[in-house]
């Protein structure tokens, strides 16, 4: 199988124009739209001011390859008063019964320049200092995963948090349709004494889940220091397709794989890809804010051909395709 990265990457790149997105874009949801016809990108996007603080921007293609930016203002930004008003990040998409829904990451403070450990001293000292008694996740400025809706990507209603603010969790991605009569969720929360691994949940209600279970863990080289969802999940014939990354303790490379999922019991693995099937290899993937990244949050099949959205080193957009039928071949190969 043959991954194959378009010649004309990075596809989105920061814009000197905006303040807002002058620094780094990255870490795209994508869908095709059926009604407009039009592939529909939310990028995360930062600008090169101390604090660091992260936005939604809005992309539309016709190709899936040349994407134009809709405004020059963020489509979502941060609330600074809100619980995710440090930063909203990696956003995914999944379209049930005509309506948006994405998840994304949020902070209750700014992130700051998280590459310069001088600003992350400087961050920490300045943050509020809660009391035992707080809420962990203000305490830790650590991550939780936010759900919001739209109909036609020009207003957004913020849901709220839909996994347990107690541990860090993002990596968050919602099956596009219910299974056996409920919705599903894989996330990777950060648990006390636990390994790198992901969770399967499954839930009534888009805000409300049960308790999370184990799904797979890291277990070649290449996906031990780190492992999480990439994007939403494909129905496929065979099975559900889900992309995930994993990051190796050696260099710290983030790269890519997939698990092959039971069509009716996603708790049941069928195929799993024991390499990983996408590393960084080119300039724009390996040199920027993290050295050697490449980290899809956006898939799409149209037509037979799977369109792969990735964020580069923490600093582009990008986009890698495969046949459909190509990828459940090699799936096949790798039955366990």
């Amino acid at each position: 199988m043959k991954i194959t990265k378009y010649s004309g990457n990075p596809i989105l790149r920061p814009n000197p124009n905006n303040q807002w997105e002058n620094f780094c874009v990255l870490n795209p949801a994508v869908i095709y739209d059926d009604e407009s016809k039009k592939f529909i990108m939310l990028y995360r996007a930062a600008g090169d001011d101390y604090e660091h603080y992260i936005r939604f921007g809005l992309a539309k293609s016709d190709d899936g390859f040349h994407f134009e930016r809709c405004s020059d203002l963020p489509a979502m930004d941060v609330d600074f008063e809100d619980a995710d008003g440090g930063c909203i990040e990696d956003p995914r998409i999944v379209k049930i019964d005509g309506v948006f829904y994405i998840t994304y990451a949020g902070k209750p403070y700014y992130p700051a320049r998280y590459w310069n450990p001088e600003d992350v001293v400087r961050r920490n000292e300045e943050r509020y200092h809660w009391p035992d008694s707080a809420p962990k996740f203000l305490k830790d400025s650590h991550t939780t995963t936010y759900l919001a809706a739209t109909t036609d990507f020009t207003w957004y209603k913020r849901c709220g948090r839909i996994t347990d603010s107690r541990y860090d969790d993002r990596d968050v991605v919602i099956f596009p349709e219910k299974v056996g009569g409920k919705f599903v969720r894989i996330s990777r929360p950060k648990c006390d004494d636990e390994p790198p691994a992901v969770w399967i949940a499954f839930g009534d209600d888009l805000m409300e889940w049960d308790a999370p279970k184990k799904l797979f863990k890291g277990e070649q080289e290449w996906e031990r220091g780190r492992i999480g969802a990439g994007c939403p999940p494909i129905k496929t014939k065979d099975g559900w397709l889900l992309l995930y990354h994993g990051v190796s303790e050696k260099d710290e490379f983030y790269r890519v794989g997939f698990v092959l999922l039971d069509l009716n019991d996603p708790t049941k693995i069928l195929a799993r890809t024991k390499d990983f099937v996408m590393e960084p290899e080119f300039d724009y993937e390996i040199n920027g804010i993290w050295t050697g990244c490449v980290f899809p949050t956006g898939i799409v099949e149209k037509d037979g051909l799977v369109y792969m959205y990735y964020g580069c080193a923490d600093k582009f957009v990008a986009v890698a395709t495969v046949p459909l039928d190509e990828l459940l071949a090699h799936m096949q190969t790798q039955k366990l």
